[in-house]
């Protein structure tokens, strides 16, 4: 397995200001440092980095400085989040068009992996038909994807359509998208990370991992999950993609990074 880390410690998760009042706009930031934080995941010894689509998007015409800053690191770009409602049609184009871009800028970067997390909760609750629009919208991002040289995956989280397991089943219906389990994320929303990873082994092409202890996330090790069982239950799926440690925010993002890695050491040489 290959070992990559999310930016979005640097400066945790912020959004877009511009995403408020246009679609288009609404893409994942974090106002942290880019720069800096491909310089510590480098320095700790991660070989990859995922990024928001948003800070991504900054480099759309400093594309070479992008490219120069990560070869000079020996850095790959895994891949790019971005996310959306879903399940409004009045706004569904703008937001496909928005992960169209983002993906496409990704892939001339030679990244992998196009991660979507999303699937909008109504301020007046949950239809039954959210799951179907969502899963058909996924299917659009799977096209995206696909014509990118990318492969898509879902990624259940909180606060979405997508937080329990019972909804990721009935997602999973509709859909024929990929899952990009994070395990903090699973375990928060009713899941087993371990049985998601049993279940859903042949939709599995990328896995995020953090740490989860009441309700906060932390570097691996850090917790309470079960993260040596996780990985075993990749392992016997014969797992040889990329493993992304994914932490929203830490006080000391390049310690978070280094606290990961040494844990990870004892799995992986």
């Amino acid at each position: 397995m290959k070992l990559g880390y999310q930016t979005n410690t640097w400066g945790g998760v912020v959004g877009h200001p511009a995403g408020v009042t246009s679609i288009k706009d609404g893409y994942y930031l974090t106002n942290g440092s880019t720069e800096k934080a491909l310089e510590d995941l480098s320095s700790v010894g991660y070989q990859g980095l995922e990024i928001f689509d948003g800070n991504l998007m900054q480099y759309e015409n400093k594309k070479e400085e992008f490219q120069t800053l990560m070869d000079s690191l020996k850095l790959k770009l895994i891949g790019v989040y971005s996310g959306g409602n879903f399940i409004f049609d009045e706004i569904l184009e703008e937001e496909l068009a928005k992960i169209e871009k983002a993906a496409s800028l990704a892939a001339e970067f030679g990244a992998e992996h196009l991660v979507v997390g999303g699937g909008a909760l109504r301020s007046t609750g949950i239809l039954e038909s959210d799951y179907e629009k969502l899963g058909q919208a996924l299917e659009r991002v799977s096209e995206i994807a696909k014509a990118n040289g990318l492969v898509a995956s879902y990624h259940p989280h909180l606060g979405s359509l997508g937080e329990s397991p019972e909804q990721v089943e009935k997602i999973a219906q509709f859909t024929s998208i990929n899952f990009c389990p994070d395990t903090a994320h699973i375990e928060a929303g009713g899941g087993d990370p371990i049985e998601f990873i049993k279940k859903y082994k042949d939709r599995i092409p990328y896995v995020h991992l953090k740490d989860l202890k009441g309700g906060d996330f932390l570097p691996l090790g850090e917790g309470e999950q079960n993260l040596q069982g996780v990985i075993e239950a990749l392992q016997v799926m014969n797992y040889d993609g990329w493993v992304t440690v994914e932490l929203d925010s830490y006080d000391n993002p390049k310690k978070g990074a280094e606290i990961s890695l040494d844990f990870l050491k004892k799995f992986y040489k």
